[in-house]
């Protein structure tokens, strides 16, 4: 069996403008376009701030345009964070998967928390993206607080679990946001990519930040601070379907840093 090229992948924690999908939108092409990675991953609800009352997105927004057009001169894959309707009305808590062709809802927030559940609903089943034949496996936030989440999803054949969140600040929920990544990393052998917020995100006035990149054996990789933006290191090769390669090969990228 043939092995996958290698995939660089980055994670981003721009800075947030409340409800202005457009202004967002522009945040994260600038990220895409700076990472020069080939896949960039992005924080939960990412494009519209953490507000349970901020309106859907669909993935035909025109407003989405700028981070399609960065993900076409870049050759790459954007996961991005937003509310989205499905054709039933019924609405998710979504991560969208955003090409040079467009942008298309690719995963449901499963383990809804808190008043999540008030208006969105769970979604079905795990779900694996993939990527140069990487196979992804998708979460968010919650999700990765609960084992049987990545047990379904790496059942399915993964070699990187990757979530996008949103954690308070605090050294409580930085032990938590680690732990949670580190035991999937162990658990499964797979690599464990999170983006998490940095800074204001809709209704949370301060967040964690922290993003960052996993090895099978829990190590981090790389690791942004609360603002910051730091370079990565070239990936060990444990896992050789799923190897960070190039000069900057993983890139944490922030407006602030």
């Amino acid at each position: 069996m043939s092995v996958p090229v290698p995939l660089t992948v980055a994670v981003a924690q721009p800075a947030c403008v409340p409800r202005d999908v457009a202004a967002d939108s522009a945040a994260h092409a600038e990220a895409v376009r700076r990472s020069g990675a080939r896949l960039v991953v992005f924080p939960e609800l990412s494009l519209t701030g953490y507000d349970l009352a901020a309106e859907a997105v669909s993935p035909d927004d025109s407003r989405l345009s700028p981070l399609v057009a960065a993900c076409r001169e870049a050759g790459a894959t954007a996961l991005a964070g937003a509310p989205v309707r499905a054709a039933d009305g019924r609405e998710h808590l979504a991560t969208l998967a955003v090409t040079g062709r467009g942008a298309r809802c690719v995963y449901a927030k499963t383990w809804l928390h808190g008043a999540e559940s008030g208006r969105f609903t769970p979604g079905e089943k795990p779900q694996v993206l993939v990527v140069d034949g990487h196979r992804l496996g998708l979460a968010v936030c919650y999700d990765a607080a609960v084992p049987q989440h990545a047990a379904d999803t790496a059942a399915l054949g993964i070699d990187a679990y990757v979530a996008s969140a949103l954690h308070g600040p605090g050294p409580e929920q930085a032990a938590r946001r680690d732990g949670h990544m580190g035991q999937v990393a162990r658990t499964h052998g797979v690599w464990a990519v999170l983006a998490t917020s940095a800074g204001p995100s809709g209704t949370y006035d301060r967040t964690s930040g922290g993003s960052g990149i996993r090895a099978p054996d829990g190590t981090a990789v790389v690791q942004a601070g609360a603002r910051g933006r730091c370079r990565g290191v070239r990936g060990r090769g444990r896992h050789p379907a799923l190897v960070l390669r190039g000069r900057k090969p993983v890139q944490i990228a922030s407006p602030q840093g």
